[in-house]
């Protein structure tokens, strides 16, 4: 493939946000009865702002974790719009000082939502100073350096504060302590991912047969914005081909011009496995070693492509290492040899 082609795939796969998605901002629900999917959040949610509302307070802080792609930012919106409140959004890389986050305090209004991406990468000592303004509405700001250095204490206007992190185990315990709704969000079932293809795709004024759909959600990797993508190309490939409805044939051509198969893997997932399984002998490898043999990041395999293989049974996660399992070699076409090993290494799968 060219150069471009893999760029290209990478972005159809890719679950982080691209340029090509904040084009699809029509296609992002507004309201709690429109999110499809995630009904345990919703449910939570709900009871959350009901409870607010009728307080006339602001929201319980709250993290949203869960692996990119998943609807974290829509459920922001979501928050603010079913509050009535505006939302300021930014993230933890972005707040490089204290007077960032300072400035970025003390202009939000009484129930304002903060939306803070990447929370993890907040700076810590960025961070320490979201400790009293989460608390107490207060902020604590250190005026000059030395023996002349002085406090001052500012109040703030009641906001909620909505984290969200690929890796809620990188928040520091005092930071999410502070929290009172932590929420985890988990990859969509087919079904989810069925409706949310039919109302995408009525959005995008195209129409789509239900077993074209079906068999788009097996290929969407239990993501939405993934999901939205593929519906996309799709919708390409039958508008170039001058046919006004999606159907199944259609979705078989547009994924193998893609190189995905019936599971969702792509190219690169592929070559994961087949790299555990010839070159390591199915494992264990750690990270390191994995991605050097690659060619690419350790965390592109951790955060990008790691969370769908172990979602989908492809691979596990032991103290030494991740190791291929039987479902892997079977859809490689490899024997499987290595049977006693891998049930050895069952017993020490890293939770």
């Amino acid at each position: 493939m060219s150069e471009n082609t893999n760029t290209s795939q990478k972005r159809i796969i890719d679950p982080s946000q691209t340029n090509e998605d904040y084009g699809a901002k029509k296609l992002r629900p507004n309201y709690l009865e429109e999110f499809i999917g995630q009904k345990n959040i919703k449910e939570k949610l709900k009871v959350a702002i009901q409870a607010a509302k009728i307080r006339k307070e602001a929201m319980d802080h709250i993290i949203l974790a869960g692996p990119p792609g998943l609807g974290k930012t829509t459920l922001a919106y979501i928050i603010s719009n079913e509050m009535g409140a505006n939302l300021q959004i930014t993230s933890g890389p972005v707040i490089e000082k204290a007077g960032d986050l300072a400035a970025i305090l003390t202009n939000l209004e009484k129930g304002d939502i903060l939306f803070i991406d990447e929370i993890h990468r907040l700076n810590r000592t960025v961070e320490e100073i979201l400790y009293s303004a989460m608390e107490d509405f207060q902020l604590d700001i250190v005026i000059g350096k030395g023996p002349s250095a002085r406090s001052i204490r500012i109040d703030l206007q009641p906001f909620t504060l909505v984290g969200a992190t690929t890796r809620l185990g990188l928040i520091a315990p005092p930071l999410r302590s502070r929290f009172g709704i932590i929420l985890e969000v988990d990859f969509y079932t087919p079904e989810d991912l069925t409706q949310i293809i039919k109302r995408s795709s009525d959005l995008l004024n195209i129409e789509i047969e239900d077993e074209a759909s079906i068999v788009l959600a097996e290929r969407s990797r239990g993501t939405p914005r993934i999901a939205n993508r593929l519906l996309r190309r799709v919708r390409d490939y039958v508008q170039v081909s001058k046919k006004k409805i999606i159907k199944v044939e259609d979705v078989y051509s547009t994924m193998k011009l893609l190189e995905m198969d019936e599971d969702g893997l792509d190219k690169m997932d592929r070559k994961i496995l087949r790299t555990i399984i010839e070159n390591y002998e199915g494992g264990p490898v750690g990270i390191n070693a994995l991605a050097s043999s690659i060619g690419i990041e350790p965390d592109s395999i951790s955060e990008v492509y790691e969370p769908f293989l172990l979602q989908s049974g492809f691979i596990i996660r032991t103290p030494r290492g991740r190791v291929a399992t039987k479902k892997a070699y079977q859809r490689l076409n490899y024997p499987f040899k290595t049977e006693k090993q891998n049930i050895s290494l069952w017993s020490e799968v890293d939770e």
